[in-house]
């Protein structure tokens, strides 16, 4: 039956931007679309923010990171962007002006991850496995998460902003509240490292108010769990991959779910089922998964390693 189900990925590549092209130290490591969809913002190998049009045009390029940058994030009204880099350091940037708003170094390893909770608050975690949440305007964290006993990969406030889910190398993920030093559930069942970690786009705050807000967790342990953050419990193991699951990511409507694995495949998930719907073969690992608004088209980002290259597929998907 998966035979049947299995396609093959089509041919159609999507170029990044020519600084992604030109030299190893040009490397985008990370990238992030503003929310009206009209700039792209990437973090490179070379330490520099760059803010493009939807057309490919440069118009920003922000430099104060000392060493690679490994995340971006806009915040929901475009007025900034926050970084996280290797240096250990977050950088706050107005974007109308591409001044420095604010430097953030509370962390004494690098910072792989940062997520706004709302216009002003933010999050970043670190290989030293330290959360800190921070407010712009103020010097120190306004909350600190200890809990994690090994690097932490990333974070991410759910949909409503009152809860924060983090993942790991010790192989665990929480789930933090601004009201307790706690975690609310320490996720514990994957055997390897946590990669990465996706909140549904249901519950309070969502266009899925009437769906049950769910957490999902992909490991290299070649698994995706998907968690009831009301009760703690996992309320289905997706196995299907055959190597590390790098990326996954929820339709709109929150009814299916996309993960991309070194396995060279892109599978397709019912939510409420938890059952394989879809593969997709292509000719690399993935490490990046997305939807389109509508839910009718995947994007993946496939490795060509004999090439050095890195391809965009976008392949058509019907229930």
């Amino acid at each position: 039956q998966q035979q049947q189900q299995q396609q093959t990925v089509p041919t159609e590549t999507t170029n990044l931007p020519q600084a992604a092209q030109e030299e190893d130290r040009h490397d985008v490591t990370t990238l992030d679309w503003s929310h009206d969809g009209e700039m792209l913002a990437t973090g490179s190998f070379d330490c520099v923010v760059r803010i493009w049009t939807k057309k490919g045009k440069l118009i920003k390029t922000l430099k104060q990171h000392k060493k690679p940058i490994f995340s971006l994030k806009w915040n929901k009204t475009g007025k900034y962007l926050l970084s996280g880099s290797v240096d250990t350091n977050a950088i706050v940037w107005e974007v109308e002006t591409g001044r420095v708003k604010q430097v953030y170094s509370h962390h004494t390893k690098p910072t792989l991850d940062v997520d706004w909770m709302n216009e002003g608050q933010f999050a970043t975690c670190s290989t030293d496995k330290m959360i800190f949440v921070n407010k712009i305007g103020e010097q120190n964290p306004i909350k600190i998460f200890q809990g994690h006993e090994d690097e932490v990969n990333a974070i991410r406030w759910s949909p409503d902003g009152t809860l924060l889910a983090s993942c790991s190398d010790d192989q665990t993920a929480k789930i933090w509240s601004l009201d307790s030093d706690e975690p609310k559930f320490s996720f514990e069942e994957h055997e390897k490292e946590i990669y990465t970690i996706k909140w549904s786009p249901t519950g309070p705050n969502t266009k899925n108010p009437q769906r049950k807000l769910l957490l999902a967790t992909a490991s290299f342990d070649a698994k995706i769990k998907l968690w009831d953050v009301e009760t703690g419990r996992c309320v289905y193991t997706l196995s299907g991959h055959e190597d590390a699951v790098y990326s996954v990511a929820f339709s709109p409507d929150g009814k299916y779910m996309a993960s991309g694995s070194f396995d060279r495949r892109l599978n397709i998930w019912d939510v409420d089922t938890g059952k394989h719907v879809k593969t997709y073969k292509g000719k690399g690992a993935i490490f990046e998964v997305c939807w389109n608004k509508t839910g009718e088209k995947v994007a993946a980002c496939f490795s060509n390693s004999a090439k050095n290259q890195f391809n965009v597929c976008v392949m058509d998907f019907k229930p």
